[in-house]
């Protein structure tokens, strides 16, 4: 009796064991779970955060297949015993796990160091130098604080929408613009490629901002500021006297067009080649190589400095423009309201256009960065983050902005408040008198690269110590360019290294090509007729295209992909399902907004034309002149160049033609998100089935579904 007891006794020991080896394993597959999906913290060598950690080791990978026991369908392990087993065995090899990663270096992806990092490069990204020239003055010109309206109404309709698409379609598919769209359906391959080549085109261009700062930076040196005052002519008579072009105009008008841009009357006039901007294109190209060939992994400390300076110097600047005299007329000028303004269609169309641009939608910058993501990454407070920092970084820049117009209106107005004076006490007649008038000296702000390189310029030649201000300001706008060129080329390179058109070339060679390409076709800005090529290229090569680009990535999405299949994604990787709001607004609000605005752009070119500011010597001031028609058929071609990839693709592949080869899908770790989210297969409200058409097998009306039956719930999987 006493050896039964013993044994007894030993029995329910082994059995209490064996129950707390149970409840350890237990907790520690949910902990190894958690720990493959979740970044590392830092300082850990063994795991990155991004996409090189082992949460995205390819389901056909054997050492990875064998220990986790999921096969090629990744419908996971069989039981609970199984993963028990897996568990351990994960645990005793995960040296030879490391080893067999390394031993595959095409399965790894470049991925961001820490989570700061991309949300630093993203909005260095978006944030660029429309946030700080272009929205002060289209809030000025489209009815002050009423602006505001349509501005938050489109962000609402458009930006965000939109924004929250790229990143979640780049993260879940973990490919670039062109691999993303491709995954997607075969014959929407043209989208990518349609970015890779927008992208293309706007870096172009976008770099001649970067280098024309370069230029003003490098002069900011100087004492005095070379556009302080008028320079000099010898005449023939050899006989100094202050240059007559500038006495008309003004020494910052003088200095830009003349002396930078060496300006001439029309397009049609190239003159002579302007060597000083075709050696700060050089050198700018050479500055956004070096900084893009490290890679994303290695060039943090980039993304650090020109992300945060530009709102250091912002906020250096606020401070320093509050306290300006005429700083609070200047801000009340920008934000007192005009509400009669907002019945007028085309303050809707430049909210729309605003939004859009600024947030650097559908150039696959955004596709490129949030591939780079792990699985879990919450792409959702991603995109909100981002786009409100954006939205805010554009007020508190026209804040900025116009307390130093007020500043420079209020110093005009004081001087012609005085020459008025003077006349008077000399008995001058009424007819000669002066008008003096704030408001108007306000409302003369400029739009573009003139409020950089004009307005704010001779601004800041009245504050004291106007060297240090230069350098502050034109350092502020050459980090808000580059980072954004980053992101331009960054969907381009990410696009030709997922199509593996060169699969033996290194990213290094293929960036450099990228930049010595861009750098020998940017030297057609570099003459006389430059600035006007610029604006050409600026109107119609980076507006209109990317309206057709992102309308299709709406359609891609909402229509093939699949609106419900898109949500599942989604809520695997984030933990929470998008609400109605977004997939309104991803099926039928956004591309309705895109339609209306793409409409509403064509009808007001055809009805009032198109033209560009032209300078005049004799005056000095810009006359508006006529495109001529060689320069119609240019905007036409450098459309048609983007978008005619989206249909043509499509036809080729009809045809059997294969523009863009087949590919592997990237393994996405759904079995695993499931666990550590706890998610169960989602079943369509009423609601959803009325809005959206889902049908009973999962499939959606107005859509051609590509990815088979609807998803077996869970129980039934294991």
């Amino acid at each position: 009796m006493a050896n039964t007891a013993h044994l007894f006794r030993r029995q329910s020991s082994r059995d209490l064991i064996q129950q707390a080896t149970v409840r350890s394993l237990d907790e520690l597959e949910l902990r190894e779970l958690r720990s493959r999906l979740v970044r590392a913290e830092n300082g850990s060598q063994n795991v990155v955060y991004g996409a090189t950690n082992q949460a995205f080791i390819s389901d056909d990978d054997p050492p990875m297949a064998r220990i986790l026991d999921i096969g090629p369908s990744g419908t996971g392990p069989p039981g609970k015993d199984a993963r028990k087993l897996a568990m351990q065995a994960s645990i005793v090899s995960q040296q030879q796990q490391e080893s067999a990663i390394a031993e595959r270096p095409e399965d790894e992806r470049e991925s961001w160091d820490s989570k700061w990092t991309f949300l630093l490069a993203t909005i260095g990204y978006a944030v660029g130098l429309g946030n700080v020239w272009r929205f002060p003055y289209l809030a000025q010109k489209n009815g002050g604080g009423a602006f505001l309206v349509p501005y938050f109404v489109m962000l609402l309709l458009q930006g965000l929408p939109i924004f929250y698409l790229e990143l979640a379609i780049g993260q879940r598919l973990r490919k670039g613009a062109i691999g993303v769209w491709h995954e997607v359906s075969a014959y929407l391959g043209g989208i990518g490629i349609s970015s890779a080549f927008v992208s293309y085109i706007v870096a172009l261009y976008y770099n001649t901002i970067i280098a024309w700062c370069l230029i003003y930076l490098l002069h900011s040196f100087e004492t005095p500021l070379p556009w302080a005052e008028c320079p000099k002519r010898l005449f023939k008579n050899f006989t100094y006297d202050i240059e007559p072009e500038c006495v008309v105009s003004s020494p910052t008008k003088y200095y830009w067009y003349r002396e930078t841009l060496q300006v001439s009357p029309s397009v049609n006039e190239p003159e002579q080649i302007n060597y000083t901007v075709a050696l700060a294109l050089i050198t700018a190209w050479s500055l956004v190589y070096l900084c893009m060939v490290q890679g994303i992994t290695e060039s943090s400390k980039i993304v650090y400095i020109t992300a945060i300076f530009p709102y250091v110097v912002l906020i250096i600047f606020f401070f320093r423009g509050i306290t300006l005299k005429g700083a609070s007329d200047g801000i009340a000028h920008l934000f007192t309201p005009r509400w009669e303004s907002i019945l007028e269609p085309v303050v809707w169309l430049e909210a729309g256009t605003q939004i859009f641009f600024s947030l650097g939608l559908a150039f696959g910058g955004l596709i490129a960065f949030s591939s780079y993501n792990p699985a879990n990454n919450n792409c959702y407070r991603d995109a909100l983050v981002v786009s409100v920092t954006n939205c805010s970084t554009s007020m508190f820049a026209g804040v900025v902005v116009f307390s130093v117009i007020g500043f420079k209106a209020t110093s005009i107005y004081d001087s012609c408040v005085e020459e008025r004076s003077e006349m008077i006490r000399q008995n001058k007649s009424h007819d000669l008198l002066p008008v003096c008038d704030l408001q108007k000296e306000l409302e003369n702000s400029a739009s573009g690269t003139g409020l950089a390189f004009i307005i704010f310029t001779e601004a800041i030649n009245q504050f004291p110590a106007a060297q240090l201000w230069a350098v502050l300001f034109f350092l502020m706008l050459f980090t808000l360019g580059i980072d954004s060129q980053f992101g331009t080329l960054e969907g381009v390179s990410t696009s030709l290294m997922d199509m593996k058109l060169f699969p033996n070339v290194p990213k290094e060679m293929i960036t450099g090509a990228l930049c010595m390409s861009c750098c020998v076709l940017s030297l057609c800005f570099a003459n006389g007729a430059g600035s006007y090529i610029f604006q050409l290229m600026d109107s119609f090569a980076g507006s209109y295209t990317l309206l057709i680009i992102a309308f299709f990535e709406c359609i891609g999405v909402s229509y093939i992909y699949g609106l419900k299949r898109f949500a599942d994604d989604i809520e695997l990787m984030t933990g929470s399902r998008p609400s109605l709001y977004w997939m309104l607004c991803w099926k039928y609000i956004s591309p309705i907004a895109m339609i209306t605005i793409l409409v509403a752009s064509f009808l007001e070119l055809a009805s009032e034309g198109s033209s560009y500011p032209g300078w005049n010597a004799l005056t000095g001031t810009t006359d508006q002149l006529e495109w001529p028609h060689w320069c119609i058929v240019v905007a036409i071609l450098l459309i048609l160049v983007s978008i005619l990839w989206i249909p043509g693709v499509a036809i080729l592949r009809l045809c059997g033609i294969n523009v863009i080869e087949d590919s592997e899908p990237a393994w996405f770790p759904s079995a695993e998100l499931r666990d550590v989210h706890g998610i169960v297969p989602h079943e369509p409200t009423d609601i959803e089935i009325s809005l959206f058409c889902i049908r009973a097998d999962g499939s959606e009306g107005l859509c051609c579904p590509i990815y088979g039956p609807r998803e077996q719930p869970l129980d039934e999987e294991e």
